[in-house]
């Protein structure tokens, strides 16, 4: 990617001055100024997996449990629990001083009625509903899960920290089914979200709230204390990368969550910012085809891309020629995590063959009159980067793409609407996902192919359902670790969706600031010097 010069950026920053005047000099050292990586168009996070509405969600809400940067399961909102019954009882109890941000307690009935809805949009969360007899709350503080048959993963679940989190919300919004969203954002988490100050693309704002109660233990990732060291807190988006690199330059921002790779280098050099990679999972970026409808529905139109596609050309779109800062080579888990593996992976190593695949794309009997309609993000640098690539070789094998333009949030709610292409829907998207998210077959929520219940795209495969649930009940890590070389080979054949390669991100925010956490970029537990 080639961008503005300096003296560009500064030009831009100029206009950026008069168009955007929210982005004015930082007067009041009690507020936090930060440009996420895309704007906040859904508040609610059981709707989307957008990261910056997981982000928004660890601002406003908590989770009965968190984790550390190991991704070790520890108390959050919750003070403890007893396990009964061979695993079969589970009594959870809350911590004491807990208060929603409308002035109400946090009750037992909260976690209860939240537990239930995210249980079904959450793919550990769906696998425990399955386990599930019943849950209730004993009183205001206590409540139970019943099940018949144990859940090994149930900490590790409550205590995701991305990819649908178990936030508590207060009953009477969690009663609510997923499928409609959430209009309110009233959580019990250190900010309060201060929707009369949003400004959609522009703005959003967090104020600190005074009845937040904090855990003694030290912060890490989603765990221990969360501390809320700025009054207010405010998110800008500015969509050109120049731009915000001289906001950031100047002091005008304070952080930027995701720079972009080519301005890394002058970023460096600057002796007021640090440019540090936190996200130390990495991302991996992936297309997703739609299983619906035509060409997709296809299972061997799906499998007539291996061939062709290349992991090294997406990953120096995306990130550049420094191949320190990407791999290739992966599967359905991230590189150098426990269940990564070789199983099947000759599909992507062996030497890229453009006339195999379009020979058995011919084969299927596809015709260039079913079109593929692509979503295209062009406000997010990293969609923007990847998605012509992908346009570009399924035109080489020999789809007939159409290429619809739109920002990131229009995908984000695009992507949910399973109608044929021609009635609103799609064929196929970019997508990047967190590492921490698809370490594991219980996690990987892209991997789930249990149909309408699946994350957009909806594959079906009973197979692979099969092998999930022989790796949740897998007794040791050798035994998981044989199902997930199981699974991985049956992902090149079911073809879930295509890894287009892992990549390591860096964050740059100005030298004043302290207390930034490792493990995912969140702007909690940061102050000032």
């Amino acid at each position: 990617m080639k961008r503005r010069t300096v003296l560009a950026a500064t030009a831009a920053l100029a206009t950026a001055r008069l168009s955007r005047p929210a982005i004015a000099e930082n007067t009041a050292s009690r507020v936090l100024k930060y440009i996420p990586d895309s704007d906040l168009t859904i508040i609610d996070p059981l709707t989307t997996t957008a990261y910056i509405t997981r982000n928004h969600g660890h601002m406003v809400w908590d989770t009965l449990y968190g984790v550390n940067q190991h991704m070790e399961a520890s108390p959050q909102m919750a003070a403890g629990h007893v396990v009964e019954n061979d695993g079969k009882r589970w009594v959870f109890t809350l911590r004491d001083g807990l208060i929603f941000h409308d002035g109400e307690k946090v009750r037992a009935q909260d976690a209860v009625a939240s537990i239930k809805r995210w249980m079904q949009r959450d793919t550990l969360g769906q696998t425990l509903a399955q386990r599930l007899n019943t849950i209730r709350a004993l009183d205001d503080q206590k409540f139970e899960l019943v099940l018949n048959r144990p859940f090994g993963p149930m900490l590790d679940a409550l205590a995701k920290p991305s990819a649908y989190p178990c936030f508590i919300m207060p009953e009477r919004l969690a009663s609510q089914p997923p499928e409609r969203p959430i209009t309110e954002a009233i959580g019990s988490g250190p900010y309060r979200f201060m929707a009369s100050e949003r400004v959609p693309g522009r703005l959003v704002v967090y104020q600190k709230f005074n009845g937040y109660v904090p855990r003694t233990e030290t912060s890490s990732v989603t765990s221990g204390a969360k501390l809320a060291h700025f009054e207010r807190m405010e998110w800008h988006s500015i969509f050109d990368p120049a731009t915000a690199t001289a906001a950031l330059q100047t002091g005008e921002i304070d952080w930027w969550e995701q720079i972009s790779s080519d301005l890394r280098p002058l970023l460096e050099q600057h002796r007021d910012i640090v440019v540090e990679q936190v996200d130390t999972a990495g991302m991996v970026a992936l297309m997703r085809p739609n299983h619906l409808h035509p060409p997709f529905d296809n299972p061997e139109v799906r499998r007539a891309l291996w061939p062709a596609l290349n992991q090294a050309d997406f990953m120096h779109a995306l990130v550049g020629a420094d191949q320190s800062m990407w791999k290739t080579g992966i599967g359905c888990f991230p590189a150098d995590t426990p269940l990564a593996s070789d199983a099947g992976l000759d599909v992507l190593t062996s030497p890229r063959d453009l006339e195999a695949a379009k020979a058995a794309l011919r084969a299927t009997g596809y015709r260039s009159t079913t079109k593929v309609t692509m979503l295209h993000a062009t406000s997010t640098p990293s969609h923007a980067a990847v998605t012509p690539v992908a346009i570009d070789l399924l035109q080489k094998v020999g789809f007939n793409v159409e290429d619809v333009t739109m920002d990131f949030g229009s995908v984000v709610q695009r992507r949910t609407n399973r109608n044929p292409p021609a009635r609103g829907g799609w064929n196929a998207i970019i997508s990047l996902f967190g590492g921490m998210d698809l370490m594991t077959p219980g996690s990987n929520l892209l991997l789930r192919a249990n149909g309408a219940d699946a994350w957009f795209g909806w594959p079906t495969s009973e197979r692979l359902e099969a092998l999930r649930n022989d790796w949740l009940d897998a007794p040791d890590l050798n035994a998981q670790k044989a199902i997930a070389r199981d699974i991985q080979i049956q992902f090149f054949q079911d073809v879930p969706y295509y890894p287009l390669g892992q990549y390591f991100t860096a964050t740059a925010y100005r030298k004043d600031l302290t207390g930034v956490m490792r493990g995912m970029t969140l702007p909690l537990n940061v102050k000032r010097s």
